[in-house]
């Protein structure tokens, strides 16, 4: 069970504005970019001016471009919009968004940067075992314990703390490595549901 089994429920609430959004002009692939960017645009930020501060706009945007996500995939699938450039633009600004949000949780204390490095090159690593799905003739896997939707809550309450409390406590230092063998599973049972 991962935060992802909750997308329908999030979806049937977006289903009004993804309406207004075919209406209006707005592509998925358009969203997908965008969300890209900005999260890009504000992974840049964290990095440059690290203050406590700047990390209570993670958890919040964090909650948008799940929202974003969802948004692009329903463009594409009900307003007719699916194309091979939207597949591989929605695979790869996940991979490139995540990891622009979660590095700069490397100069952040108490975590350790090799750590952190681990948790995003692992994310990543994750991603791919799951896009593989279909080339083995299969479905593309979302399988936990660490999924997309999972990791964004993570950081998003790491960001929360961090904004809200000004620094984090030394015993959060075990949370990327905890995070790390949470990944390391979950590519595994992404591996395992592809075979199957």
């Amino acid at each position: 069970m991962t935060l992802y089994d909750l997308k329908p429920r999030f979806q049937a609430l977006l289903r009004p504005a993804v309406a207004a959004l075919a209406r209006a002009g707005v592509t998925a692939n358009q969203v997908t970019v965008a969300a890209c960017a900005i999260s890009v645009a504000l992974g840049a930020a964290l990095a440059l001016q690290p203050r406590p501060a700047v990390f209570l706009l993670l958890p919040a945007w964090m909650l948008l471009r799940m929202a974003l996500n969802a948004v692009d995939g329903m463009l594409a699938r009900e307003f007719g919009q699916q194309s091979r450039l939207g597949g591989y633009l929605n695979e790869l600004t996940d991979v490139i968004a995540d990891s622009a949000l979660f590095l700069p949780f490397a100069l952040v204390a108490p975590f350790a940067p090799g750590w952190v490095v681990g948790v995003v090159l692992l994310a990543v690593l994750s991603e791919y075992a799951g896009a593989l799905g279909p080339m083995m003739g299969g479905a593309r896997r979302y399988d936990g314990p660490l999924g997309k939707s999972d990791r964004a809550f993570v950081f998003g309450a790491l960001g929360l703390w961090l904004g809200l409390a000004g620094s984090l406590p030394t015993w959060t230092a075990w949370l990327m490595p905890a995070l790390c063998l949470l990944l390391a599973w979950t590519i595994v049972n992404r591996i395992r549901a592809g075979l199957r």
